[in-house]
């Protein structure tokens, strides 16, 4: 089954488009644009790859920066946040914290994100922590 991406790359390119073929154990994936050219990705190149719902997504749209109360995606995760090293911030959950190795997933707080989950490139994360909780 084809998935839906948004290759962030290091450098503030962007690929959108589907892929079948992601697996950690390679150097590099192949995304078929909406144009229908393949595009090959190099994983040391990624900063972060976003697995969406839909490529065009709502930019108006403003994700909640904390779990509901009860969402069953707490059970065994935790909240983190990310500063990456170009400055941007991204809240997630993990099942392990600290992440370990080269890439690592995150799922999105907001249960109505467009994101559906993230793989992220610890090379290009600044830190990692937990953030303090809420009062």
């Amino acid at each position: 089954m084809a998935n839906s991406v948004v290759a962030h790359i290091a450098d503030g390119t962007l690929v959108k488009g589907t892929t079948l073929n992601v697996e950690l154990s390679k150097p590099s994936f192949h995304v078929k644009n909406p144009e229908g050219r393949m595009v090959e990705v190099k994983l040391a190149s990624l900063k972060a790859l976003f697995f969406v719902k839909d490529l065009v997504g709502n930019p108006q749209y403003r994700e909640q920066e904390r779990p509901n109360a009860g969402d069953p995606r707490l059970h065994g995760s935790q909240l983190i946040e990310l500063r990456f090293r170009d400055g941007e911030r991204l809240l997630g959950l993990t099942n392990r914290y600290p992440p370990v190795g080269a890439f690592f997933y995150v799922l999105p707080v907001d249960p109505k994100s467009n994101n559906i989950r993230i793989l992220v490139n610890r090379s290009e994360v600044a830190s990692i922590s937990q953030p303090a909780a809420s009062a």
